[in-house]
């Protein structure tokens, strides 16, 4: 059997004391944006990468990764955020694990170079990179868009 006591008007006034701090808590965390659990729009870098014999190219937008060659044609994969090294800023080297046909596992990588040269140009690129497609390992230069 319940006590009385339990029912007494000062333990009423108690519950309804926390009801309201409850309430009161949960609006201002709902309302304020540094509280709010908000989710922030995603910055993409955007990057091409380019190579030489054979010649080839990968955009890295975030509405996809395009590779592509003069011969071929596009192949168009979903936007996957990049890897960083561990303990390195992500402008060292970004890892892109791209979801292929047949589930192949495609990598690009970017690193952060003092000088890349795609070797037919006197154009010179802040950053190598490396694009394995399947069985195929591509090496070029790369730059932000």
């Amino acid at each position: 059997m319940i006590s009385r006591k339990f029912f007494s008007t000062k333990s009423l006034q108690i519950l309804a004391v926390g009801v309201f701090l409850l309430g009161m808590i949960f609006l201002i965390i709902t309302n304020n944006p540094s509280f709010a659990n908000q989710k922030q729009p995603v910055k993409v870098d955007e990057f091409i990468s380019r190579g030489t014999e054979p010649f080839w190219s990968v955009q890295v937008t975030k509405n996809g990764i395009v590779y592509s060659t003069p011969e071929a044609t596009k192949q168009t994969f979903p936007y996957v955020k990049p890897l960083s090294a561990s303990g390195r800023t992500l402008d060292t080297v970004r890892v892109y694990r791209i979801r292929g046909r047949n589930n192949n596992n495609n990598i690009l990588i970017i690193k952060k170079q003092d000088v890349c040269s795609d070797g037919m140009s006197d154009k010179q690129y802040p950053y190598s990179t490396t694009f394995i497609l399947g069985n195929t390992v591509l090496d070029g230069c790369a730059e932000k868009k």
